[in-house]
């Protein structure tokens, strides 16, 4: 019996500038027991490990796959690449599945994530890998491959839907809750998994990082899935399990505390939603140094954004300062 087990996480739901990035991943196990959900990490440890500490002690050419916040490196770093582990990891997991990507824009295509339509995230293309060489994206690449060949793993979705600033604004003032525009990106990874998999008859099991204390979603889900029942299994503060009803295989849903250190999927998404939001904001910042040389780039969270917007006040006018700004 196969499972498709995918999980889905945000990245920048907190920050005053730039977007709201949501990643999905799906991998394809082809032989579970039908009760719980299989430890990947386990199943895949000849490629993948956990930690940091692992990673820099392997002789092997893992990757690590863990939440973004634990692989991202500190921007203040000078030996290496903020951004080196959750490149190597994104980047080898899209060539294990066939996708080569030479530059920003391939991969924000390969994921399907479109970038809002100001200028500021319109610009060139930046060559990737950025703090990689290609020939570690490619050995890793191969010994992912042969892990998750041997296991019987296969990825079957790598995604990330892009929020931009306006539609951001737009959903809280029209809501009044910033919750809701994560919900719309959700909605939309879960309407990609509904079209593929349904009437698969494949068993199919969603797992979402909780979003802040909610504990019910039934109506949210059953809004967003149209013509699915979501039957509540159990809820509870950690964890709350619907049944997707009317599918043709076996679908359950999960909302759990800390879920991307409990599910790889979801860690996967986790990457490639930080990574997504990453790079965007690296447009942006390049956009107003080319403007004014001397600004220092932003990640976009509230204090050093304050000190950005004012040191960029002389090259931002009024009505983009709105366009930047995200309520909330």
């Amino acid at each position: 019996m196969a499972l498709i087990y995918c999980g889905i996480d945000e990245a920048g739901y907190g920050p005053m500038l730039g977007p709201l990035c949501v990643g999905l991943t799906c991998f394809r196990v082809e032989t579970w027991s039908g009760e719980h959900v299989p430890d990947l990490w386990e199943h895949l440890s000849a490629g993948v490990c956990r930690t940091l500490k692992e990673l820099r002690a392997d002789k092997r050419g893992r990757v690590a796959i863990a939440d973004s916040k634990q692989l991202k490196l500190s921007n203040q770093l000078k030996t290496k690449h903020p951004l080196v582990h959750l490149e190597r990891t994104a980047l080898a997991l899209l060539a294990s599945a066939g996708v080569e990507i030479p530059d920003d824009a391939h991969f924000f295509s390969a994921l399907g994530a479109r970038l809002p339509d100001q200028p500021w995230y319109q610009g060139e293309p930046a060559d990737m890998p950025l703090g990689n060489q290609p020939g570690e994206i490619g050995i890793a690449s191969n010994v992912l491959s042969g892990a998750m060949g041997a296991a019987g793993v296969h990825t079957e979705e790598a995604a990330a839907r892009v929020i931009s600033e306006e539609l951001f604004n737009t959903i809280v003032k029209k809501t009044g809750t910033k919750s809701e525009a994560t919900i719309h990106a959700i909605g939309q990874h879960l309407r990609t998994i509904e079209s593929r998999w349904k009437d698969s008859g494949d068993d199919v099991r969603i797992v979402c990082d909780r979003l802040g204390a909610r504990k019910t979603y039934k109506g949210m889900l059953e809004r967003e899935l149209k013509g699915t029942r979501a039957t509540p299994l159990y809820e509870t503060p950690e964890r709350s399990i619907y049944k997707l009803e009317g599918w043709a295989g076996d679908t359950k849903i999960l909302f759990e505390t800390e879920a991307e250190n409990a599910h790889l999927p979801v860690a996967c998404a986790s990457i490639y939603a930080k990574l997504t939001r990453e790079l965007a904001m690296a447009r942006l910042n390049r956009h107003f140094r080319a403007l004014l040389p001397e600004l220092k780039p932003t990640a976009g969270y509230y204090t050093d954004a304050r000190r950005w917007l004012a040191d960029a006040s002389d090259v931002i006018d009024a009505p983009t300062r709105r366009m930047l700004v995200r309520l909330g």
